[in-house]
């Protein structure tokens, strides 16, 4: 049965993918936003978020660490390594520390990610951690680079999801995710509360300070009606041309991914279809009571070698122990 909507566009991203199968199932965590790079050492290192089981799938706003995994392939088997960041008690990120996305800026590390101080939404804030070696130590932020917009903006609810391109003009390009509190605690009884939207902050230097661009913001799916937004966007530069893939909150389905294109990296084409439904590709047992969001592929990330995509990282509910674990497709 498909879960998109038919005659939807379907971008020729997806007709690369070849399913790979999960990773990193752990016994006792639910495992989420997979964020790999190679490592000098030829090896694919992966930050990834995790939280207890017993937290279950809520237990990423208010008690996830980010971890550090390693791999001879990126089909081999990952190994747990280290936790890299967990909870500061009285820092902007007391509570959870989530969405990690690695990059590597000339010779250090970069790991941009998303923190929290009273375990809910209204603090999510974008910080940072900075390393010479994957291996660290990692130097933390003491407080976000990326701070909501005014009371009444879209943006002013917390900002979160972060994606970084180093633009071939030496800017960095920090794509992040927000929207409004007004709406968001109007949709409070809703199934999506709010309307999430994507905006643009710009740096001279990969630590910031980040200044937001003028025109945020820079993707509204709003105006389509129906509630339709994204979330998780991963955005790369290649073949001069800025590309981006989502997670579709209801412009097709709430069950496939996004694939987008910019010239400039402000104005991008109409979304069309990055990645199916789970059912598209492999055949797995029935979804335990607790998982509602079985059977879709979140938080995409992408491998890159040689400038170009390898693999696509995802997250998805299920595996062998029923919580959660990175799902992996080779671009072919």
């Amino acid at each position: 049965m498909a879960h998109y909507r038919a005659g939807a566009p379907v971008s020729e991203f997806s007709r690369h993918l070849q399913p790979v199968g999960r990773a990193l199932e752990m016994k006792d965590w639910y495992v989420w936003c997979n964020s790999p790079i190679e490592g000098p050492d030829g090896k694919i290192h992966v930050f990834f978020s995790r939280w207890p089981t017993a937290k279950g799938m809520g237990g990423w706003i208010n008690s996830s660490e980010i971890a550090h995994a390693v791999a001879d392939h990126p089909e081999g088997k990952f190994e747990y390594v280290d936790t890299v960041r967990s909870p500061r008690p009285g820092f902007w990120d007391a509570t959870t520390c989530h969405n990690p996305h690695i990059r590597k800026l000339g010779n250090r590390y970069y790991l941009y990610y998303m923190g929290n101080s009273n375990g809910k939404t209204n603090t999510k804030r974008i910080g940072l951690a900075v390393a010479d070696s994957l291996e660290g130590p990692w130097q933390r932020s003491e407080a976000p680079i990326l701070e909501p917009g005014a009371t009444g903006a879209w943006d002013d609810h917390c900002t979160t999801n972060p994606s970084l391109v180093h633009h071939p003009n030496g800017e960095y390009w920090l794509y992040y995710k927000s929207w409004n509190t007004a709406g968001y605690e109007r949709d409070a009884g809703a199934a999506i509360r709010g309307n999430r939207k994507y905006g643009l902050a710009i740096a001279s230097k990969p630590e910031g300070p980040f200044h937001k661009y003028a025109q945020n913001p820079m993707i509204d799916f709003s105006k389509l009606g129906d509630n339709k937004q994204l979330e998780d966007a991963f955005v790369w530069y290649e073949q001069d041309r800025f590309k981006m893939l989502a997670r579709d909150m209801g412009v097709y389905s709430q069950k496939v991914g996004l694939y987008m294109e910019a010239k400039d990296g402000l104005h991008w084409t109409t979304p069309s279809i990055a990645y199916y439904d789970a059912a598209h590709y492999i055949q797995e047992p029935p979804p335990a009571p607790h998982l509602k969001r079985y059977g879709r592929f979140e938080r995409p990330q992408l491998l890159m070698h040689k400038g170009k995509p390898a693999y696509l990282f995802t997250a998805a509910q299920g595996g062998q122990y029923m919580t959660a674990s990175a799902f992996i497709f080779k671009v072919k």
